[in-house]
């Protein structure tokens, strides 16, 4: 599914990564951990297309997003990938549904299609009586389910995570985490998770811990 292969990113004379070799498979769901500076969100972002490597590739299905052009990279990006953050990154004059169908419209998905896949998601979130509610009439917890629903709008091979329960409560953080492995049951998609989060990383299927710019366990 995600082959990492030597990569490396540096930040004018400041060494981020350096020379990261990994393999997720399908239907995974790796934690990314290890303490602030050990380089676990440039790592995800590079997974994501967000940022480039300075050395190395990563494929993705078969695909080395390292070779594609910004138009292709930008469709990859979109067709294949679906972002969940820390916090939400949710439109505020929208209502939930039309922030969960942003990205299939930007795909071309038609309106139709894209709003009953939207509710969908809604119902297997248990958010449906929110779907008209925009974020600022929303809890934290179902600000972030949403966030979800919009990383799933066009079922994406993989789901990538940075920090995504870092701004909830107990109770809530506890929900979005068994939500990851509900989804991935019902959807199959693999989800890389960026965490310091220990209970979220010890239910993960692997562990991936950084140091210093390397991997220190995990593979």
């Amino acid at each position: 599914m995600i082959q990492i292969n030597n990569v490396k990113k540096s930040f004018d004379k400041l060494t981020v990564l350096k020379g990261i070799n990994a393999h997720i498979k399908k239907g995974e769901i790796v934690a990314i951990t290890g303490p602030s500076g050990a380089g676990k969100t440039t790592l995800l972002q590079i997974i994501g297309t967000i940022s480039n490597a300075d050395e190395g590739t990563v494929l993705i299905n078969q695909t080395d997003i390292t070779k594609l052009n910004p138009k292709n990279l930008a469709k990859f990006r979109n067709e294949h990938i679906g972002f969940v953050f820390q916090f939400h990154h949710l439109l505020p004059e929208f209502t939930a549904i039309e922030n969960i169908c942003m990205p299939a419209f930007i795909k071309g998905t038609n309106r139709k299609d894209a709003i009953k896949r939207a509710k969908e998601l809604l119902k297997f979130l248990k958010l449906s009586d929110r779907a008209e509610h925009k974020p600022n009439e929303m809890s934290g917890g179902e600000q972030q389910r949403v966030a979800v629903a919009r990383a799933l709008i066009n079922n994406p091979s993989v789901i990538l995570a940075d920090e995504p329960s870092g701004n909830l409560d107990t109770e809530n953080k506890k929900t979005l985490h068994q939500l990851f492995f509900s989804l991935r049951d019902k959807f199959e998609q693999t989800f890389v998770i960026v965490t310091h989060n220990n209970e979220l990383a010890q239910m993960s299927d692997r562990i991936i811990k950084l140091k210093d710019g390397k991997i220190e366990n995990g593979k």
